[in-house]
């Protein structure tokens, strides 16, 4: 794990972005903070790769409470699983968050986790499981996501074909700053699931008029006067859809389909000239939309049906020209394709450093296939494979690092081995000494603990005589010895005063006896803490020389197994790429193959349609030439 130091900048940065850490106090875990900064930016393997090992070698502490991650284990494991979440790990997301909601964790924090559980099971279509965990949330949420609970909430209604439930909850965030416009267009649609016809026209009216400069509600309200503007359409009443549909803007995203609509609504009134309005600027746009397409014959139609058969035959003209084109280029992309220059654009760092880097593939002179693929792209199922695509070339990249990587790990075990093995013979050496003498105090101690103890119950004051009084009470008992075999008068008064000292020797320990095991008990209590540091920078070297083997020492084996475990994930990797890759391979040829036959039909009708338009733009003249 990569444990680099942040600069002052980048902790300023946390303490800004990060959310639940900073929440009630400041961010204590730098790695935990390094973890954050990646996710960040949305690098969310790179922040999994430093948070997940960060936790797990807090779980293997013998004593976790010191180690500052503990100030943020609830945090760490709950971002744990919102990182796997945004990573597409849905399984082990779904584990770790669901760990989190079932433990003793904060209400806020419960709530968060229950919501994110939700959504991990409406992106695997699991409704029954979205609403059970919705249906958890209680007491306490969090402001920034209580309008995600409720949209949320809404669509799991909508996906279980409860139209009617989800009406209520859509009507809540009516006037939400960031589900306005969305719940306003989602309630239309609920409205119509649920029967309700009338009340669908006039909210998707009410979604098409929303007042808003942000580019996704605008879009928005385009895609809900497109659709009431279709739903007009289909039904029949044409002079109804037209206001609708000229209400999408000529430079949203809806735009093409509208003003191919338009046209065909006021062709259905009579309105040919009207009709050809629309269609003659959507025919100017991008020739590979459909709509684009379809306008180009829809142009030459309406001019068809005004008699101006001379301007139809060059607008089929260009059209046939074009659907040529495009059919040539459709079969370059297929070959370009099945040559797999379609899975090399899409791997391209360059392009994909860019957030809009779908659009920017159109760019790529070199590989046309991606240009004719815009639509397929957008799709949610091309998507989630393409992704799937993209997840594995990054994690084959990030494998060959590491496996680049491995002879680095080499290289500094046998710089340590090179620093220490110079060293240790010699320290083993002192420590040997050390450990003698440390062994003979220790034992010195016990004993003199053991005394101390055993005075507390039997008392001994001659235990407790100093050097000088231990010596002459000795001299004295010599003297008692040497006496006790002679018989006079000189040896009687001797004997009498030896016992005399004797006695004021032991008077005095006798009396001085509580004083003395005070001070002793003092002074052996200071030995103990003498001791006790005396044992701790022991224990310390212990660990400090046991660290020093430990750092070059059975590393062999471990790096040899991860080396070869990397490689086999690099096997398998490109064994799933190519698997995932041909796959998208078949979907995309599939879709310009059916493109090209949709291209092909109208270049039929193109040249029919240009036959009969000269032959009647002839006929027309050579009426106008009659005299």
């Amino acid at each position: 794990m990569s444990r680099a130091p942040f600069s002052g900048i980048g902790l300023l940065l946390f303490a800004c972005l990060a959310t639940s850490p900073c929440i009630g106090g400041e961010l204590k875990d730098l790695y935990f903070g390094e973890a954050l900064f990646y996710a960040h930016q949305g690098h969310f393997f790179e922040a999994l790769e430093r948070l997940d090992t960060e936790v797990k070698l807090h779980d293997a502490l013998d004593e976790p409470e010191l180690d500052t991650l503990h100030y943020h284990i609830d945090d760490a494991e709950f971002s744990l699983g919102d990182f796997e979440l945004r990573y597409r790990m849905h399984h082990r997301a779904g584990r770790a968050i669901k760990a989190v909601l079932e433990g003793a964790v904060d209400e806020v924090i419960r709530n968060d986790a229950a919501y994110r559980l939700a959504r991990i099971h409406f992106q695997k279509s699991q409704m029954a499981d979205a609403m059970r965990a919705l249906e958890r949330i209680d007491g306490e949420i969090p402001a920034s996501i209580r309008d995600d609970i409720e949209f949320l909430r809404a669509n799991v209604y909508l996906a279980q074909g409860k139209p009617a439930d989800a009406v209520g909850a859509l009507k809540r965030l009516q006037d939400s700053d960031t589900f306005g416009g969305f719940a306003a267009y989602n309630l239309g649609i609920a409205y119509l699931q649920d029967g309700q016809q009338e009340a669908a026209l006039t909210q998707l009216d009410r979604a098409g008029q929303i007042a808003s400069d942000d580019p996704a509600e605008l879009a928005i309200m385009d895609k809900s006067n497109l659709v009431l503007g279709t739903m007009l359409l289909d039904a029949g009443e044409y002079d109804k859809a037209i206001p609708f549909l000229n209400r999408v803007r000529l430079d949203g995203p809806f735009s093409n389909q509208a003003l191919l609509s338009s046209g065909w609504a006021n062709m259905s009134t009579g309105e040919l000239e009207r009709a050809v309005v629309p269609w003659s600027i959507l025919a100017e746009r991008e020739v590979t939309d459909p709509a684009t397409q379809e306008a180009m014959l829809a142009l030459p139609y309406a001019y068809g049906q005004l008699s101006v058969y001379g301007r139809a035959a060059i607008s089929y003209g260009r059209a046939l020209d074009s659907f040529s084109a495009e059919v040539d280029k459709l079969n370059a992309s297929i070959e370009s394709i099945r040559e797999g220059k379609f899975l090399q654009a899409l791997v391209r760092e360059e392009i994909r450093k860019d957030k809009d880097w779908v659009i920017r593939l159109r760019s790529l002179p070199e590989t046309p296939e991606t240009y004719y693929l815009m639509e397929l792209l957008a799709t949610h199922d091309f998507q989630t494979g393409l992704q799937n695509y993209l997840d594995l070339a990054d994690l084959r990249r990030k494998l060959v690092a590491w496996q680049t990587s491995f002879d680095s790990f080499d290289e500094m075990v046998d710089i340590r081995y090179d620093h220490y093995e110079p060293l240790l013979p010699d320290v083993d050496n002192q420590f040997r000494e050390f450990d003698s003498r440390m062994r003979l105090r220790i034992e010195q101690h016990k004993m003199l603990v053991q005394r101390r103890d055993d005075l507390l119950t039997a008392p001994r004051p001659e235990f407790l005589a100093t050097p000088d009084e231990q010596a002459v009470l000795e001299q004295i008992e010599n003297i008692e010895t040497r006496l006790q075999g002679f018989d006079t008068l000189a040896a009687d008064s001797a004997m009498q005063r030896a016992r005399r000292l004797k006695g004021l020797l032991s008077w005095t320990l006798e009396t001085q006896y509580h004083e003395r095991l005070t001070t002793f008990d003092r002074n052996l209590r200071g030995l103990d803490e003498v001791m006790a540091v005396a044992q701790k920078q022991y224990d310390q070297y212990v660990r400090a020389r046991q660290a020093a083997t430990h750092s070059y020492v059975g590393y062999e084996k471990p790096i040899e197994r991860l080396r070869a475990q990397a490689g086999q994930a690099v096997d398998k990797i490109d064994l799933l790429m190519a698997r995932q890759g041909r796959l998208l391979e078949v979907v995309a040829i599939e879709e310009l193959v059916a493109r090209r036959g949709r291209l092909e039909n109208y270049g039929d009708k193109a040249r029919f349609a240009l036959a009969d338009s000269y032959d009647r733009a002839t006929q027309s003249q050579a009426r106008r030439d009659e005299p």
